[in-house]
C-alpha cells in the first residue's frame, strides 16, 4: 500500500474507534458541563444499547444463572441493525429521564464524590444483572448485511465498509445535537439555567425541565453508541466500564461542556490508542493517560475548555 493509502488507512481506523468515544463522551460532558452532575452510570446506557439493541437487531442469548433457573432461553425480534439504531436511543432517553428525576436530581447539590459513588453503583449493579441473566461470556453482535465488505475509494486504496459507515452515523448523530443544544430554546435555557437557575425561574422558564431533556439527550446519544459500538467491541458485561474509561478522557481533554472540544478530543485519543496499537501495543492503554496528563498540564480547562476567571 502507497504512504497516502497508508495515512489514509489510519485516519478511518482512528476515526471508526473515535466514533464511539465521541457518542459516549458527548453525553457525559453536556450533562458535567450545564448540569454540573458526574455521571458514571452513563456507561449503563451504553451497556443498555448493546444488549438490547443486539436482541432488536437479532437475537440475545439468555445465558446466567437466574435465566437457567427460570428457563429462560434465547429472545430475538431480528428486526435488524437500523430498527435497533432507531428504537434505542429512544428507550435510552426514556430511561435518560427516569434517572435525571430519581437519582440526578436529588444529587445536583451535593458533593461530587457522592454522585460518583451513587451513579458507579448503579453501573455495577446494571452490569451483574446482566451477567446473572445474560452471562459473562462474549456474545456476537453482527454488522449488518449491507455494511460487509469493503470500498474502494480509488487511489486511496480499499476500506471496510462497516468503518466508513460508522463515521457516517456518527457525523449525522453528533452535528443534530450540537445543533439542537445551540439554536434551540432548550439548549439556551440549559445554558443559562446552568449559570443561574433562579435568575432562569424568575424569568419564567422552569430550568428543570430543559435539564431533564438534556439528559435524556445524552443517554440516547450512549444507547446509540452502544448500538453502533457492539460490533465493534466484545459484547461483555465490562464493556460499559472499558468504554467509560476512554470517554471520559476524551471530555478531559476536550473540555468539559463543550461538544467541539469532545469530536477533537475524541480523535485525538483515538489516533494516540490506534497508533500505539499498531506500532506498540504494550502501551496503548498507558498513552492515552499520557495525552491527558500532557493536555491539562498546559490546559487544565481542556482544549476546548472554558477557562473560569476569579473575581
Amino acid at each position: 500500500m502507497s504512504v497516502v493509502g497508508s495515512v489514509v488507512g489510519f485516519m478511518i481506523q482512528t476515526l471508526a474507534v473515535s466514533s464511539i468515544y465521541i457518542l459516549v463522551a458527548i453525553g457525559l460532558s453536556i450533562t458535567l458541563g450545564t448540569l454540573k452532575f458526574v455521571n458514571f452510570a452513563h456507561a449503563a446506557m451504553y451497556l443498555a444499547g448493546v444488549y438490547i439493541g443486539l436482541g432488536i437487531a437479532l437475537e440475545l442469548q439468555f445465558s446466567g444463572d437466574i435465566a437457567r433457573s427460570i428457563g429462560l432461553g434465547n429472545v430475538g425480534l431480528d428486526l435488524g441493525f437500523l430498527a435497533a439504531l432507531a428504537i434505542i436511543p429512544i428507550i435510552t432517553f426514556g430511561l435518560g429521564l427516569l434517572m435525571e428525576r430519581f437519582v440526578a436530581r436529588p444529587f445536583y447539590d451535593r458533593p461530587d464524590t457522592d454522585q460518583i459513588l451513587v451513579t458507579f453503583g448503579i453501573l455495577l449493579i446494571v452490569q451483574e444483572l446482566i451477567r446473572a441473566f445474560v452471562g459473562g461470556r462474549s456474545l456476537t453482535f453482527s454488522r449488518p448485511a449491507w455494511a460487509e465488505g469493503a470500498i474502494s475509494l480509488g487511489p486511496l486504496g480499499t476500506y471496510a465498509s462497516w468503518r466508513l459507515a460508522i463515521i457516517g452515523i456518527t457525523s449525522v448523530l453528533v452535528l443534530a445535537v450540537y445543533l439542537y443544544i445551540e439554536y434551540t430554546d432548550v439548549g439556551l435555557a440549559v445554558r443559562a439555567g446552568t449559570e443561574d437557575t433562579e435568575m432562569v425561574n424568575l424569568l419564567g422558564v422552569r430550568a428543570t425541565r430543559p435539564f431533564l431533556v438534556i439528559f435524556g439527550v445524552g443517554s440516547g446519544l450512549a444507547g446509540a453508541a452502544g448500538v453502533v459500538g457492539g460490533p465493534v467491541f466484545s459484547v461483555v458485561p465490562e464493556v460499559g466500564v472499558g468504554v467509560l474509561v476512554p470517554a471520559f478522557l476524551v471530555v478531559v481533554v476536550g473540555g468539559v461542556g463543550s461538544i467541539v472540544g469532545s469530536v477533537v478530543g475524541g480523535l485525538l485519543i483515538g489516533a494516540v490508542e490506534v497508533g500505539l496499537v499498531m506500532n506498540a501495543p504494550t502501551w496503548s492503554s498507558v498513552g492515552i493517560y499520557a495525552l491527558a496528563a500532557v493536555v491539562l498540564l498546559v490546559r487544565p480547562a481542556g482544549l476546548m475548555g472554558a477557562v473560569e476567571v476569579d473575581e
